[in-house]
Order: C-alpha cells, then sequence, then structure tokens
C-alpha cells in the first residue's frame, strides 16, 4: 500500500507538472515563397490520405508532406474557403463562384462550378465566403443569400437575409449564422430560426462558435471578447485581455486554440486558462493568425496574413530554446525548490514555477561560461563549471575555493558530509559545513580525467575515461590516497574508448562499443548484461544512461534514443520510435538526460533543451498511405501523364491503365507521403513489377526513373518509411507500353504472312531445288540407267548377237544337218530310186523269169519302204528347232492337210526346188506341181497370191 500510496503520489505530482509544461511545441513555418502562392490563407482542411487543402488568395494550395501545388480558380480569383467530403472531393468557395475540384482520369484536378446549377435570376454572386460539408448538404454562404445543395451536388433551395448576413459557422453538422441586427440563428427544417431572444450578437462580429454541451455554446467576437450561450441565455466568459479574436477551434483533448491579430496564437482549458502563447517573441513567425485546423496527426495549422505555421502539440516533446529566454547548447539540468535551473554552454538558467505559471527565463549571476552539472546535494545546489565548483545563493552562483574544471558532483559512499568531486585532473574531496561547502583536498594516486564516475555498495569509485578505459579506485582509511585497478581489454572489455559505467536498479552497469556489460566479481572481468538483452541489440552502443524517480531507464545511443517503462509488475516496455525525432538535434558533444521529476525528463539538445513527459506519450504517427504524386514521360522535355490525384486514394481501374507508345518508354515517378515535417526523413521502396525481382533498399530519392523499357504490362509500386520507422500502405501505378510497330500485333500478323509467304517460297524454292536436283539425279540416274540400259542393251544385243550368232551358228550346223539330213534323203532317195530303175532295167533285161520275180520282189519292197523311212522323223526334229515350230503350228493351223501335203509345205518352207521336192517325195515333177496346187486349194490362197512366200511368212 505504502508503494501504490508512493506512485499514485508521484502521477499526481507529475500531472500537475505536466499541467504546468515547460517549453515551447516544435512548429514549422512556411513562407509564401515556400508554398509558391499568395500571403493569405483564409482556411485548410485535409483529406482522408493527408493531403492538406489552403484557401489562399491565389487559389487552392495542396500540400502532399513534400511539395507544395496551387490550382487556380478560371477568373484567377481568391478562394476564401475549402472542405473535403468523405469522398474526398474538394470543395471551394472565392470571389465569385464556388464549386468542387475533381481529379480527371489522368489525376489532375480540374475546377467544376456549382453556380451553373443556381437560377438565372441568383447568378450574378459577389464573395461566396463559406462552404460546409455535412452527410446531407452542401451550403455556400454570401453574405446576401445561403445556397443549399444536395450531396450529389444538385441545388435545393436559398435562403435570403433579412438584413445581411455577417459570419458563417457550422457546429455539430448545424449550419448557425450571424445577421447583421438580428444575432445568431440556426438552419432548422429548411428555415434560420433564431438562438437568443435579444438578437445579443446583431452588433457583434462572431468570429467562432464552440459547442461545450447540449444548447450550449461558447461564442467568440472580434472585438467584444467571449461570451456562453447557453438557451437564450447570454453571459460574458473568462477575460483573456484586449483580444482581437479572428478564429477559434476545438482540438482533440479538449484544448481551446484561439486565433488573434496581433497577439499570435493562445491554447486555453475549457476554464479559461491559459496554458501556452505563441507569438513572435517565442517562436511564430507572425502574430496575425487568420485560421487554424487539426490534422489527422494532431497537428494545429495556422494559416497567417503571410505564410503557415505547423505547430506539432501532440508531440511528446516541448523545447526550451532561444525562443524560451534560454541560449547556448544544454547540458545538464534539474528541479530544485519548485525552480528549473538549466546549465549550458553559456551558463546556469533559472525559471520559477509559481502560482501564476512559469516565469521568464534568465541567467544567474556569476555562472557565465561552460555549466556541466547542476546537482542539489543536501539543499546545497552546486554548478559543476569549467572555472570549478559554484554554489547557487539566491539568483547568484558563489565560486567554491578549489580546483578548475569540474565535471561532477557525488556524495561520497558512508560519508553524508562528503562531496566527491570528478574533476579534469583527478578526484577531489568537498565538505559540507552547515550553511557552507569548502574544499577539502584531491585524493592522491589518480590524476586522470573523471567526467564519468559512480560508486559500487563497497564503496569503490569507478571512472569511466573517454578513451583510455575504467579504472576502479579504492580510498584508504584517511580518504587521502587511491589504489588504482585498470580495466581494458584483457578484462573482457571490448575496447578502451567509448567505456562508461551507470547506475542503473540501484547496481553498476558499463556500456561499451560492443553492448551493455556488468562486472562479475567473482571473476574479476567483464561480462554481457543479460537484463538488456530482450531490449537491445548485443552491439547496441549507449552513450547515456539515467533512471528515473519512477524507475523508468531512458537511453541515448547510437542508433536510437527512448526510454524503458517501468510497469506495475516490474516489466519493462520499450519506447524509442517517437524519440526518432530528437536524435539529429540532441547535444553531441557531451550526451545528457536530466531528470526532472518522475516520468518527465530535460534532454540535453544542441540548442536548450528538449522536455519530455511519458505521462503525455500519447502521440500515434497517422499512418498516411504512401501516394504516387505525379508520373512524368521524360524526354527533351517531361510530359505529365499522371497528376497524383485519384479517389478512393491509389486506385486505378482497367480502364485507367495509361498506354505509352514504345518510343516513349522512359518514365519518372514521383512519391510522397503526408506525414507533415518529415520530407528529410522519409525513406522509399520501389519495385517495377514485370521488369525487377522486388522492391529495392530504401533510398531517400522520392523519384524514380526507368529508361528504355521494353513493351509489356508494368506496375510501378511504391512504399515509404516515415520518421517513426512505420512502412505507409503501399501505392501502385499500372501503364502498359506499346510495342514498336515492327513488333506490334499488327506486324507480327504481317510477319507471320510474310514468314507464310516465305516459307512458302523457300519451300517452293527448296522443293524446286530439290526437284531440279532431283530431277539432275534423274537426270543422272537416267543417264546412268539409260547408259547402263545401253550397255545392258548393248550387252543384250551383244548378247541377243552373240545368241543370234549362237542360234545362227546353232540354225546354221542345223540347216547343215538339216541339208545334210535332205541331200542325205535326196542321195538316198536318189540312189533307191537309180537302184529301182537300175533293177527295172535288169528285170527288162534279164530272161530268167524267177531272177525277174526275185528282183520284182526287191522294187516292191523298196517302193513300199520309201516313204516310211525314219529319217523323216529325224528330219522333222531338226526342221521345227531351225523354223520356230512350224510343222507343230503349220499343223494346228491347217488340221486336214494330209503327210504328204505337211511334207510339202515343209520344203517349200525350206526352198527346195520342185526337183528337189520330186526326188524327196518320190514323184514325179508333175506330181510336186498337182501337190502345190492342191495343197493352194486347201490352204485357201487366192489366185495371186505365192504359196512359198505365204509359207516363208507363216
Amino acid at each position: 500500500m505504502k508503494y501504490i500510496s508512493t506512485c499514485l503520489l508521484l502521477f499526481l505530482l507529475a500531472n500537475f507538472a505536466s499541467a504546468q509544461s515547460i517549453g515551447l511545441p516544435f512548429s514549422r513555418y512556411y513562407s509564401s515563397q515556400e508554398y509558391q502562392g499568395g500571403i493569405q490563407n483564409y482556411a485548410i482542411t485535409q483529406n482522408a490520405a493527408g493531403l492538406l487543402y489552403v484557401a489562399n488568395n491565389y487559389g487552392l494550395i495542396e500540400y502532399d508532406g513534400t511539395t507544395w501545388r496551387r490550382y487556380a480558380l478560371p477568373s484567377g480569383a481568391k478562394v476564401r474557403h475549402v472542405q473535403v467530403d468523405a469522398s474526398g472531393a474538394i470543395y471551394v468557395s472565392g470571389q465569385g463562384d464556388f464549386g468542387t475540384f475533381l481529379p480527371t482520369a489522368r489525376g489532375q484536378l480540374t475546377f467544376e462550378s456549382l453556380k451553373t446549377e443556381l437560377p438565372d435570376e441568383i447568378k450574378n454572386l459577389e464573395e461566396v465566403w463559406k462552404v460546409f460539408v455535412t452527410g446531407e448538404n452542401l451550403f455556400f454562404c454570401t453574405y446576401e443569400r445561403i445556397f443549399v445543395f444536395d450531396k450529389n451536388r444538385k441545388f435545393q433551395y436559398s435562403l435570403e437575409s433579412e438584413r445581411s448576413f455577417e459570419s458563417f459557422h457550422l457546429s455539430n453538422n448545424i449550419l448557425l449564422v450571424n445577421e447583421i441586427g438580428g444575432g445568431l440563428k440556426k438552419l432548422q427544417d429548411g428555415a434560420l430560426v433564431s438562438l437568443t431572444n435579444q438578437g445579443f450578437f446583431g452588433n457583434h462580429l462572431v468570429t467562432g462558435i464552440l459547442q461545450m454541451g447540449l444548447n450550449s455554446y461558447l461564442v467568440f467576437t472580434r472585438d467584444n471578447g467571449l461570451f456562453t450561450m447557453n438557451g437564450g441565455l447570454v453571459e460574458p466568459w473568462e477575460s483573456l485581455g484586449n483580444l482581437t479574436i479572428n478564429a477559434a477551434l476545438m482540438l482533440r483533448n479538449g484544448t481551446i486554440a484561439i486565433a488573434t491579430q496581433l497577439q499570435g496564437l493562445l491554447l486555453v482549458d475549457t476554464n479559461g486558462k491559459v496554458l501556452m502563447k505563441l507569438n513572435n517573441d517565442n517562436g511564430l513567425n507572425n502574430n496575425s493568425i487568420v485560421s487554424l485546423f487539426e490534422d489527422l496527426s494532431g497537428n494545429l495549422w495556422l494559416g497567417h496574413n503571410n505564410g503557415i505555421t505547423m505547430v506539432q502539440l501532440s508531440l511528446p516533446f516541448t523545447r526550451i530554446n532561444q525562443f524560451s529566454g534560454l541560449t547556448g547548447t544544454g547540458y545538464h539540468a534539474t528541479f530544485f525548490n519548485n525552480k528549473f535551473y538549466y546549465g549550458t554552454n553559456n551558463g546556469v538558467y533559472v525559471q520559477e514555477n509559481g502560482n501564476n505559471g512559469l516565469s521568464q527565463i534568465s541567467l544567474i549571476k556569476n555562472s557565465t561560461g561552460q555549466a556541466y552539472q547542476i546537482k542539489a546535494i543536501q539543499n546545497h545546489l552546486l554548478i559543476a563549471h569549467n572555472d570549478g565548483a559554484f554554489m547557487i545563493e539566491g539568483n547568484s552562483a558563489k565560486r567554491i575555493e578549489g580546483p578548475g574544471g569540474v565535471w561532477n558532483f557525488q556524495t561520497l559512499r558512508g560519508r553524508q558530509d562528503l562531496i566527491l568531486v570528478g574533476s579534469y585532473n583527478g578526484l577531489h574531496l568537498f565538505q559540507i559545513d552547515g550553511a557552507n561547502i569548502r574544499y577539502l583536498r584531491q585524493i592522491k594516486g589518480f590524476n586522470e580525467s573523471s567526467r564519468i564516475i559512480e560508486q559500487d555498495d563497497k564503496g569503490n569509485i569507478w571512472v569511466a575515461h573517454g578513451y583510455k578505459g575504467l579504472f576502479r579506485i579504492q580510498l584508504d582509511t584517511q580518504l587521502e590516497s587511491a589504489t588504482v585497478t585498470y580495466f581494458g581489454q584483457e578484462s573482457g572489455l571490448p575496447t578502451n574508448i567509448l567505456n562508461n559505467v551507470w547506475r542503473i536498479n540501484n547496481r553498476l552497469v558499463f556500456t561499451t562499443q560492443a553492448g551493455i556489460f556488468r562486472y562479475n566479481e567473482i571473476e574479476n572481468k567483464f561480462e554481457r548484461d543479460d537484463f538488456f538483452s530482450p531490449y537491445f541489440e548485443p552491439e547496441f552502443l549507449a552513450h547515456y544512461l539515467v533512471e528515473d524517480q519512477m524507475g523508468n531507464i531512458y537511453f541515448i545511443g547510437e542508433t536510437e534514443t527512448g526510454v524503458l517503462e517501468k510497469k506495475v509488475d516490474g516489466s519493462y516496455t520499450k519506447h524509442f520510435q517517437v524519440f526518432n525525432k530528437l536524435l539529429p538535434i540532441l547535444n553531441d558533444d557531451l550526451q545528457n538526460i536530466s531528470t526532472i521529476q518522475g516520468n518527465e525528463v530535460l534532454f540535453g539538445a544542441n540548442e536548450g533543451f528538449i522536455r519530455f513527459s511519458l505521462n503525455e506519450n500519447t502521440y500515434q504517427p497517422s499512418a498516411f498511405p504512401t501516394l504516387i504524386r505525379a508520373v512524368y514521360i521524360t524526354g527533351a522535355t517531361d510530359s505529365l501523364i499522371f497528376g497524383g490525384n485519384k479517389y478512393p486514394i491509389n486506385t486505378q481501374s482497367q480502364n485507367g491503365i495509361l498506354k505509352i507508345p514504345y518510343k516513349k518508354a522512359n518514365i519518372r515517378f514521383e512519391s510522397s507521403n503526408p506525414v507533415p515535417n518529415n520530407e528529410k526523413d522519409l525513406r522509399f521502396q520501389y519495385w517495377l513489377e514485370g521488369l525487377e525481382p522486388g522492391y529495392g533498399d530504401w533510398i531517400e530519392k522520392r523519384e524514380k526513373a526507368y529508361t528504355n523499357l521494353r513493351e509489356g504490362n508494368y506496375t510501378f509500386h511504391a512504399k515509404s518509411k516515415n520518421l517513426y520507422g512505420e512502412i505507409s500502405e503501399v501505392a501502385s501505378y499500372s501503364f502498359e507500353i506499346l510495342p514498336p510497330w515492327y513488333r506490334s500485333k499488327a506486324a507480327y500478323f504481317v510477319y507471320f504472312l510474310i514468314l507464310v509467304l516465305v516459307t512458302y517460297l523457300i519451300y517452293r524454292i527448296i522443293e524446286k531445288r530439290y526437284q531440279k536436283k532431283e530431277q539432275l539425279i534423274k537426270s543422272a540416274s537416267t543417264k546412268v540407267i539409260q547408259e547402263k540400259d545401253t550397255e545392258l542393251k548393248n550387252t543384250q544385243a551383244q548378247f541377243e548377237k552373240l545368241k543370234t550368232e549362237k542360234l545362227k551358228q546353232e540354225i546354221q550346223l542345223k540347216d547343215k544337218e538339216l541339208a545334210a539330213a535332205t541331200m542325205h534323203l535326196i542321195t538316198k532317195n536318189g540312189f533307191i530310186d537309180h537302184m529301182r530303175n537300175n533293177l527295172n532295167a535288169i528285170t527288162k533285161k534279164s530272161k530268167n523269169q524267177e531272177v525277174k520275180n526275185e528282183i520284182q520282189k526287191v522294187i516292191k519292197n523298196i517302193e513300199r519302204n520309201f516313204s516310211g523311212d525314219q529319217d523323216w522323223e529325224q528330219f522333222e526334229i531338226h526342221f521345227d528347232q531351225v523354223h520356230g515350230d512350224f510343222m507343230s503350228r503349220f499343223k494346228k493351223e491347217y488340221s486336214s492337210l494330209s503327210p504328204q501335203e505337211i511334207k510339202l509345205s515343209a520344203y517349200l518352207r525350206m526352198n527346195l526346188s520342185t526337183k528337189e521336192i520330186a526326188y524327196l517325195m518320190n514323184i514325179s515333177i508333175r506330181g510336186v506341181e498337182i501337190a502345190r496346187y492342191r495343197l493352194r486349194k486347201k490352204l485357201n490362197l487366192e489366185r495371186s497370191d505365192n504359196l512359198q512366200e505365204y509359207i516363208l511368212k507363216f
């Protein structure tokens, strides 16, 4: 319970302290030259993607977190007011016109006037001062009339003023107007209904109306102060002085922002207490504020009569610098006796936290010069200074006799009356003597610079030297001399440089270039401290560690800064992303974090200090999407093909895919992220799908160019990472590179036809060549065949010739044999005939009848055997062989022929004479002729036909 009570008390104190917040918020001023517009900025708004729009006297100004763009009305007139609806449509009102800016298919904003929707009799307009957007209606306001449109931008009706409208306001989607002489009225059921019975504000210019409750309003007038209006009752509110109020805005945290004409910005609570003033004296470039807007990230935008300022109220940081009255680089600070003390290289400054708030910061007398530490010890406030040790008394610093160049103070462990002092040349002892502090002596045996010192539970003094290593010092019992033990790399330290020692969780920890270590007394060496392993990388280099009264551990590292917030259960939560903003502006000489009170610290900065309150660390950076803000076709002159505006954001229809000619396939993309005041810290990753395998490295350049792209479909992807390490939603843009004419579909079709034709021609040529070759081969073959055939024919001819010759020879031989046989027959028949004739002669001469009879028998026997001679058969065989089976064919053709006629035909075939035939047939010549005659008859020959020729041809 005691622990919980203590925590609760500290928490309440912290809340009280935060209510009395010190320092000024971070801010950024944009001049008219920077946003390239007119000096006056009448209204500011923002769309869901984070794009900021400003009604400017040069037109509509657009800001994407990196660049500014300006869009003019067709007439070039001023834009008086701007609002954005849920779809992203931008509504503007201006001189003589009103309407909406909408993106074209190529993402370029163009103005579409809605004045054309009005009836002709009320189209003649002068100034259209305000435009308001609700879920159901659009209101465009002039001093004479209010034009009411529905959400589809169709004109519904108009309301005419009885006298003249003077100001217009929208509260909780209700249109409120102040009419000269008529007072405040609200639009209800198509008519204006008075809010006050007396028309109280009829002669006051109302510049702001904030709804505080049901039928309860806080009304701001330009010159007559502030009023509460509850029902019909109007009463003055808290007086804030003589202010000229131009606008008022209720912030999301309940704070009221008031824009003034001459005194800058006031932030007040709902009780009228001033929480902060920002003006020319403490950071604003211009005291005249015309318009107010709180963006999605909690930043407050101020539209000046000349320029624009962004105030980062949502950050848990405030700055204490020259605008607060503090000069120099911050080294150390403390909170003592309800006063803040700031030590810089110019001296020590003080600021009192009184009942009326924070006082002006002033310099402590006699403290001029480099101050390293301000520390309260037993109700004494001491300054460790370049010139030595000082003690603050009242509003002045008094030097304490002793060494020059003092780094720090610590109460010596076990001796509350002694102060251990680290100096440029070793350790010294001071003694507290009542109201005074006096110098005792320097501790002998150690003369090294002792900027960082800590004491362990045994009273050993540890000194960290920036480039020599660590020293452990044990004092003798008289506290006069020291026994020094040196620790370097041989003791487990990674190097001898950048080693420091700190007291965290009531024990010593040692930070090195290779991480955070602890000392193992048993083994007398350093080893890695596992306590920090869940929160830091093993090689994390910490330059500074400090623990506040609540047990939170703040750190400054080489790559990150932050706090390990201690939870009730003793665990820690690491916060570091929000601190990334501090890294480039922290003191890079001697890093320092000063604990002021529970959950509140001051970081030493290059200019003064930066206050951080863990209680106020509710900042959540808006996760704005990456935006592709422009796409150009590059060349001798760049050509814009996409202007970066799409609704919904980062969408692209299939019909919206641009087709780019091949000869213009050089393209450049510009990207952004609308996180304000972050342009120097944005990092981008790009990927051209269709060309690259994936995203590249994170780079600072917000543009990416590609040249000589081949034909095909591409999608460009861009994603961004802000200062806080958050990776935003990816933006994509698809496009198509058309092929060159010689690689187009038509060309490929022609190529196909040409290919078919060429293939056909080649085929024909090859075929002709083949045919020609085939013909040649065929000719050659034919020639060869012919030659072979000729050769064969010759061979055959020769063979036939040889065969013929052989046949001839055989025929000749047969003929010879036949002739010989024939001659033999003829000779034989002749001989027989001669013998018969001789026998007949003998018979005639012989007288012997018996001899005659015998001779007659012989003659008859000769005649009887003469025709049946065996030689005829032999003759017939030879004859057929010589004359091609003449006998067989002739017998087959003329089967009626007698053997004698066959023989006659054979003899005629042999071209024998009649006489020879007569011999062979053993008949007379006359018998041969008769036989010839009969044969002609049987052969059916004509008279003119030659029998022998016929037989020779058969």
